[in-house]
């Protein structure tokens, strides 16, 4: 585990960079995590998936599906990765402060 300070807070992340807490997580932070994703602008789309993600987890501990997010989002794969070049595991859970999923998305 390593530290790295964004927007002056400091935040735990894991050996693949995904936020160690999610409680610590907070609209600032996509910023950065966008730029090491190459998700070049945050559109609507983008925080539609972030805030699903985050409502999931919140409600279940674990990230969806990958079919569930796609059919709650309305979102196809394609157009999931479209959004978040890396996937929906590595790169939009990332930005969504999740931990890294086991198996899911």
């Amino acid at each position: 585990m390593s530290m790295v300070e964004i927007n002056g807070q400091q935040i735990e992340i894991d050996e693949d960079g995904f936020i160690v807490d999610p409680a610590v997580w907070n609209e600032g932070l996509v910023s950065y995590f966008a730029k090491q994703e190459e998700v070049p602008e945050l559109t609507e789309d983008h925080w539609k998936v972030i805030n699903y993600l985050r409502q999931y987890f919140k409600q279940f501990g674990i990230a969806p599906m990958i079919r569930k997010l796609c059919k709650d989002t309305g979102f196809t794969l394609k157009e999931i990765y479209e959004l978040f070049p890396s996937g929906p595991a590595k790169g939009a859970c990332k930005l969504a402060g999740l931990p890294k999923p086991t198996g899911c998305v």
